[in-house]
C-alpha cells in the first residue's frame, strides 16, 4: 500500500544456521555477494493476472497455468500482492484472516501447488504481509471493539470519547482526511492511517507482535521465500498521541513515519523470523533521510538489508517531468548506498500508473521503443530490479472519463475530498486519469481474444482497448517486440555481474534528453546510453576511446561517426567497453 507520499524500503535478510555464510567480496565498494541482490523480481497483482473460473477475477490457478511464461521472462522471483481472506475494502490490503486464502483466489491447496510449481522452476515467492493494520472484520478487531475489557482491546489504538476529541491524525484514504473513527459500541475512537476499514494495529503491545511473528513463521514453514511488509514504517506510534498540525497531507512521512520503537520491532522480527528461515523481507518505508535509511538497512543493524527510494518513482507528475531531475534522484540514492546497504530499482507497481505512460511516450509510434528503453534502464542499474506484470509488454494507462469508472478506494475517496475542498473537479479528473492506481491494475493482456484472454467474462476492471495489438500472443513470435527485448535484457543482466554489483557513474549529468552512465566491475565496463525523448539526439562519444561492442540496441540501426552517436527517439544502447577503455 502506498499513496503519493510513501517511500518504499525493501529489506532482504538471508537465513543462517548459527554461523554467517562466507560472502564473496564482489563489488567495487566491497559489498558482498548475496542471492537476493542478484534476483530479478516480477510483481503480480493476482486479481488481474489470469482468471480460470470465469468470475472476472484472477486466481491462483491462473498463476499456476502461466508459470512457464513467467519462467521464460528470465525472472527469478515473484512478488505476489495479498491473497489472504479480506472484505476487499482496499484490494486485499485489509486482511481478515492471515492464515487463509481469499475465496476469489482459490484455496490453500491451490497455494501449495503454486508454490511447488514455482520452486520446481527455481522461482522464489515473496508474499505481502499487511501488519501495520488489519481489516475491521478481523476477529482481533471484532473482539477489540466489543468491550473495553476485551483481552484484544490493546491490539488496536483506542481513544475514549469521554476524553474529548482525539488529537488530529491525517488519514491517507479517508474522504475527510480524519484518521480517528468513532465507534459507538464502546463510545470510543479507533485509529486508521488508511481507510476506516483498516484499523491500525498496536505494535507497542508485545502480545500483538508475537501474533504477527507466528503468522510469518506459518508461511515460512510452508516454504515462502520472502515477505513484503506493507506500510511498515508507520507501525510505531507515540501512544501519548501528541498534537500534530492539521494540514499534513504533503508532509505525512515527516510526522507519521519512523516513530520511536520501530527499530526495536524490526530487530525483534529479525531475531524471531528472518534469522531462522531462508527468507527475504521487503518493507515499505525508507525513512525520512539517508541516515534513517541506513539505520534500517545496514548489515550490522540486524533489521533489513535493502533500501528502495520512492523519490525516483515520484518524479513524473501530470504534465511531464525533467530528465535531469530523474538523473539527480537515482544518482543521489545510488551514491548514498555505494559503500553500505543495497538498493532496489523499480519504475512501477500496483500503486502507480503504468510505466510507459508516466516515464515514456505511450503514443503508438513511440510506445514500443520507450517501453524497451525503460526496461533497459530498469535492468541495467545497480540494485535489485522489480518489474511489474505487463511492463514486459509495454502495457499503458487506461482512459477513464468519470469517477464511476474507478474501483480504487484512494481514487474514490480522493474525489470526495477534492469535492469537499472546492477544487476544480475537471482538472482533478484529468490528473487522476494520469496517476490513478487503477491504471496499473487492468487485466493482463494475453491475446487479442475477448477480454484479452484474461477471462471469458467481463473482468473486475476493464481491459485496455489496446489489448488487440499489445498482448503476449502478438509479441511472442516477434523478435522485435517489447516482450522479447525484455527477455534479452534479463539474459544480459543474469550473465553479467557488472550489471548487479558494478559501480555506477553518471555521465552527461546536465543533458536534458540523454541519460548516460557507465557500470564498472574490475576490468568489466559497460556503457548505457538512453535517449529519453521523442526526437533524434546526437551526442559526442561520452567516454575515452572508440565505441565498443553493442550488447543491446532497441532499434536495428545505430549511427556513429566522427566521434558522435546519433540516437533515435527513445533509443537504448548498451555497449561493452574494452578493458581500461574510458577508465
Amino acid at each position: 500500500m502506498k499513496y503519493l507520499y510513501l517511500l518504499l524500503l525493501a529489506g532482504l535478510t538471508a537465513c543462517t544456521t548459527g554461523q554467517e555464510p562466507e560472502k564473496d567480496v564482489i563489488g567495487q565498494s566491497g559489498n558482498g555477494a548475496e542471492w537476493w541482490k542478484e534476483i530479478i523480481v516480477y510483481q503480480i497483482y493476482p486479481r488481474s493476472f489470469q482468471d480460470t473460473d470465469a468470475d472476472g477475477v484472477g486466481d491462483l490457478q491462473g498463476i499456476i497455468n502461466r508459470l512457464d511464461y513467467i519462467k521464460s521472462l528470465g525472472v527469478s522471483a515473484v512478488w505476489l500482492n495479498p491473497i489472504y481472506s479480506s472484505p476487499n475494502d482496499d484490494s486485499g490490503y485489509d486482511v481478515s484472516d492471515y492464515r487463509d486464502i481469499m475465496a476469489d483466489f482459490g484455496t490453500m491447496a491451490d497455494f501449495d501447488r503454486m508454490l511447488a510449481g514455482m520452486h520446481e522452476r527455481d522461482i522464489k515467492l515473496i508474499m505481502d504481509i499487511v501488519v501495520n493494520h488489519s481489516s475491521d472484520e478481523h476477529p482481533w478487531f471484532q473482539a477489540s471493539r466489543s468491550s473495553r475489557d476485551s483481552p484484544y482491546r490493546d491490539y488496536y489504538h483506542w481513544w475514549p470519547a469521554e476524553k474529548g476529541t482525539p488529537p488530529h491524525r491525517y488519514s491517507l484514504f479517508d474522504a475527510e482526511g480524519n484518521a480517528w473513527k468513532y465507534d459507538s459500541t464502546t463510545n470510543a475512537y479507533y485509529l486508521h492511517y488508511f481507510a476506516e476499514g483498516q484499523p491500525d494495529l498496536k505494535w507497542e503491545n508485545p502480545e500483538l507482535r508475537q501474533e504477527v511473528y507466528d503468522i510469518m513463521k506459518f508461511w515460512a514453514e510452508k516454504g515462502v521465500d520472502g515477505f513484503r511488509l506493507d506500510a511498515f514504517q508507520f507501525a510505531a506510534k507515540d501512544t501519548t498521541y501528541p498534537e500534530f498540525p492539521d494540514d499534513l497531507d504533503e508532509n505525512f512521512i515527516q510526522y507519521y513515519a519512523m516513530q520511536d520503537g520501530l527499530h526495536n520491532y524490526l530487530r525483534e522480527m529479525h531475531a524471531e523470523v528472518f534469522s531462522r528461515y531462508d527468507v527475504m523481507s521487503v518493507a515499505e518505508g525508507a525513512g525520512r533521510n539517508f541516515r534513517e535509511a541506513h539505520e534500517l538497512v545496514d548489515a550490522d543493524r540486524n533489521e533489513l538489508n535493502m533500501a528502495y527510494a520512492f523519490d525516483g518513482v515520484d518524479v513524473p507528475k501530470y504534465g511531464g517531468y525533467e530528465l535531469t531531475a530523474m538523473k539527480e534522484v537515482f544518482s543521489r540514492w545510488d551514491s548514498a548506498f555505494a559503500e553500505e546497504g543495497w538498493l532496489s530499482i523499480f519504475l512501477s507497481n500496483h500503486d502507480q500508473a503504468r510505466m510507459v505512460s508516466r516515464w515514456g511516450d505511450d503514443r503508438p509510434e513511440f510506445r514500443d521503443p520507450s517501453a524497451k528503453l525503460l526496461n533497459t534502464f530498469l535492468l541495467s542499474m545497480r540494485g535489485t530490479p522489480y518489474a511489474y506484470y505487463g511492463d514486459e509488454l509495454g502495457m499503458t494507462n487506461i482512459d477513464f472519463d468519470e469517477i464511476e469508472d474507478y474501483q480504487d478506494i484512494a481514487a474514490i475517496n480522493g474525489y470526495k475530498k477534492a469535492q469537499s475542498e472546492g477544487r476544480d473537479m475537471e482538472q482533478f479528473l484529468k490528473e487522476l486519469n494520469f496517476t490513478s492506481r487503477d491504471n496499473g491494475r487492468t487485466p493482463m493482456q494475453w491475446s487479442d481474444s475477448t477480454y484479452a484472454g484474461f477471462s471469458t467474462v467481463a473482468p473486475w476492471l476493464p481491459v485496455n482497448d489496446n489489448y488487440r495489438t499489445t498482448n503476449v500472443q502478438a509479441e511472442e513470435d516477434d523478435p522485435a517486440s517489447v516482450l522479447n527485448h525484455f527477455r534479452r535484457m534479463t539474459a544480459l543482466r543474469n550473465s553479467n555481474k557488472v550489471l548487479v554489483y558494478g559501480d555506477y557513474e553518471l555521465l552527461l549529468p546536465d543533458h536534458e534528453q540523454v541519460y548516460a552512465y557507465r557500470r564498472t566491475l574490475g576490468d568489466e565496463r559497460l556503457l548505457v546510453l538512453l535517449n529519453f525523448s521523442s526526437e533524434k539526439v546526437a551526442i559526442d562519444w561520452p567516454v575515452g576511446g572508440d565505441a565498443g561492442a553493442v550488447l543491446i540496441n532497441n532499434y536495428d540501426a545505430l549511427t556513429t561517426e566522427a566521434g558522435q552517436v546519433e540516437l533515435l527517439p527513445w533509443q537504448a544502447v548498451v555497449y561493452e567497453l574494452a578493458a581500461g577503455q574510458g577508465g
